[in-house]
């Protein structure tokens, strides 16, 4: 049985925050867990782990609108940050060159945009859609 030290969170660092969610969730502490996960999300609102992690939470509890709303907000989280790296003044030409390869690939359309969603995206829209169903039927 694992010791669950009672630090104050605020001195906690993210990798701390997500071993001791990990320990709640193996406790099947699914309050606790889901406090610890959202404060990771706080501190780095771009943590896929945690992300992930959230939405099994809530999953196992059956709570289907809570995990839709944070599938909802994690998507939303990624495609700002797809987006704001995307338009960085530094970055432009890497940008350009990124998306001439992208081209050549095969890998995005004529108009540039990417076929395939980076990162996390593809999964999480997948499930949203499948809870979109799942929450019309209730």
């Amino acid at each position: 049985m694992k010791v669950v030290h009672h630090t104050p969170k605020a001195h906690l660092s993210k990798t701390e925050l997500l071993h001791e969610a990990k320990d709640a969730e193996e406790a099947e502490d699914w309050k606790q867990a889901e406090a610890l996960y959202q404060e990771v999300i706080k501190i780095d609102p771009h943590n896929e782990v945690a992300y992930n992690r959230l939405m099994i939470v809530y999953r196992k509890q059956r709570e289907w609108n809570k995990e839709w709303q944070t599938a909802k907000k994690a998507i939303s989280s990624f495609e700002d940050m797809y987006a704001e790296t995307a338009k960085t003044s530094a970055n432009k030409k890497i940008t350009r060159l990124s998306n001439s390869l992208l081209k050549l690939t095969g890998l995005a359309d004529q108009k540039g945009k990417p076929i395939y969603q980076p990162g996390p995206l593809a999964k999480w829209k997948r499930r949203k859609t499948t809870l979109d169903k799942k929450l019309k039927k209730d």
